[in-house]
This record gives structure tokens, C-alpha cells and sequence, in this order.
């Protein structure tokens, strides 16, 4: 009993790092959004998720993606993904600019908050776990 509990929130744990590790790269790139050269960048979620709960790390780190076909400007070279670490891919400009800068705030605002939306959902969901453990163990006499 303790081990399916233990591991359905082990599962919610990693997930809620991956969405805190994805809000701030999020909100990384709507900080640089009027920097030159600046080139957003993002990673898969659900394939985080799976390489996380296969894993049975309890951190991540956030890595450079290795398989990038071309280093944009101004970007250092990157150290490659561990193989348990979410693998970060540039987002593609929406459409170009003098200053070669891909951030689509549009975009990105979009992604922030729908990822918001669902930390909190997840918090909402151990939460909801814990408190429907917590009342099957209470005694019936209280």
C-alpha cells in the first residue's frame, strides 16, 4: 500500500519540477525577449515526464540540446543531455527580424500560462491524494 502511494507521488513530484523547470525557462524567454540574437528555447513535456518517471531520479537539470543541427549566434555550444535530463529545443521564429531575437511573446504567453494552469492542477490533484489518505486512515469514531 505505502509503495503505490509513495510512487503515484513520486510520478506527481517529478512532474510538478518538470512544469517549475519549464516556467522558468518560460519566463527566461520573456525576459530576453528584446535581447539581439536571442533564441527561445523550450523541451517536450511529455517525453521530460517519461524520461523522468523511467528514470527514478527525484531532480533534473535542465541540458543543452546535443542533437541541434546548427548553433544559432550568440549561443554557447552545448554540453550535452545526460540522457535523464529534459533536452532543450530552440522554438522556431514565428517570422523574422532584424535583430534575428525568436522570441513570439504571443507564444509564450500562451505557454505560461497554460503551464501555470497545470502546476496548479497538479498541486491540486496531491493535494486532493493526501487529504483522501489522510480521511481513509482516520478512525470511524471521531
Amino acid at each position: 500500500m505505502i509503495n503505490r502511494l509513495s510512487s503515484a507521488l513520486d510520478f506527481q513530484a517529478q512532474a510538478l519540477l518538470l512544469r517549475a523547470d519549464r516556467q522558468r525557462l518560460i519566463a527566461s524567454n520573456i525576459a530576453n525577449a528584446d535581447t539581439p540574437g536571442y533564441v527561445a528555447r523550450d523541451f517536450d513535456f511529455a517525453q521530460a515526464l517519461r524520461q523522468a518517471s523511467g528514470s527514478g531520479r527525484s531532480g533534473f537539470k535542465l541540458a543543452e540540446n546535443a542533437g541541434a543541427a546548427a548553433q544559432p549566434a550568440g549561443l554557447p555550444a552545448g554540453g550535452g543531455s545526460a540522457g535523464h535530463e529534459p533536452r532543450l529545443n530552440y522554438a522556431a521564429p514565428s517570422q523574422t527580424n532584424l535583430d534575428r531575437n525568436s522570441v513570439d511573446m504571443d507564444r509564450e504567453r500562451a505557454s505560461f500560462v497554460d503551464n501555470a494552469l497545470k502546476y496548479e492542477s497538479t498541486l491540486r490533484f496531491v493535494s486532493g491524494s493526501v487529504r483522501q489518505t489522510l480521511d481513509a486512515i482516520k478512525p470511524y469514531n471521531q
